[in-house]
This record gives C-alpha cells, structure tokens and sequence, in this order.
C-alpha cells in the first residue's frame, strides 16, 4: 500500500475510534453550494463529513474492528463521523434529507460500538435530545408535588368557602 493510502487510512480509522457514533450515507447530485452547507450544518452539531474510497472504507473498518458489507456500500461513500452528540447529528441528518430528496441516503452506522442498520439509524434520530429528556425527568419529579399542593389548596378553599358561607347566611338574618 503506498504511504499516502497508508496515512489516509490511518486517519480515517482514528476517526472511527474517537468518534461516538458514524453514520454511512451515500449521496447523489450534490452540488458544492449544497455540500458545503451540510458539512458546516454538521460541524455545528458536533460531526464531520468525510467522503472516502469504500475500499478504503472497509479496510479501515477492519483495522477499527467491525466489518462493513460491501453489499450495501452502493454510489458515492459519505462518512459522516459524531464526535460530541451524535444524536443531534443523526437529527440533522434525516432534517437535511427531507428538505433535499433524492440527494442522501442512509446506509447504516455505528452507534457506540454497535453496528445499525439505516431504520435504526432513523429510530435513533426520532429520540428526545439530551435537554428534551432532562425537562421530561424534571417534570416526572415535579408532578407528583404540584398536584398535592393542589390537593392541599383545594381543601384549604373548601374549608374555607365553607365558612364563608356559614357567616354569609345568619349576618343576612340580622340585618332583616
């Protein structure tokens, strides 16, 4: 192999191994203009897209540990690597894919060490975020207070209403 294809692959599979999550899709009719924006959209969220030769691709794949089908490594190879939150890469992801049809497809991935195929890949990125998850904690934890606060304040006006109405009557009867 020559030192160039050597250090490419050396590259590409430390990628994989530092990476959280890869995300294998193939694409077609992507312009510059277009690709420039998804990669800029993907290093927002944390990733990096990386165009790779496949057999490069499964070779470095084998040297990180896992085997990749050849099978289904059909058009043109964007690797798309997650290096911080690969959950709100993978949503954007499928939010660039239903803007531009036709244009990406997902393959698969490799979620913490698992390998996915292109429908767990979409299940994954349908989950509730990180934040979305922890205001869902935080009101399971809340609801239980709230609604015996509410159960002590109605009961608290109801005691209350109640002598209200008690007083209202005979002060009535007084003033007749």
């Amino acid at each position: 192999m020559r030192p160039e294809k050597s250090l490419l692959l050396q590259e590409i599979k430390e990628k994989m191994d530092s990476s959280k999550a890869i995300v294998l899709t193939s694409y077609k009719k992507l312009s510059p203009n277009l690709a420039a924006a998804f990669r800029a959209n993907i290093a927002k969220t944390g990733g990096s897209l990386e165009v790779v030769k496949k057999r490069l691709l499964i070779k470095a794949a084998e040297h990180a540990g896992f085997e990749l089908d050849r099978s289904n490594l059909q058009g043109h190879i964007g690797v798309i690597f997650a290096e911080t939150d690969p959950l709100q890469t993978t949503k954007y992801i499928y939010q660039f894919r239903k803007e531009n049809e036709e244009i990406l497809e997902v393959l698969g991935g490799r979620f913490e060490g698992s390998l996915c195929s292109a429908l767990d890949v979409e299940m994954i990125s349908k989950l509730p975020s990180q934040d979305e998850m922890r205001a869902q904690l935080l009101g399971l934890f809340e609801a239980p207070m709230s609604q015996t606060l509410a159960v002590v304040e109605a009961l608290l006006c109801s005691v209350v209403y109640c002598l209200e109405n008690k007083v209202a009557p005979s002060e009535e009867s007084s003033n007749s």
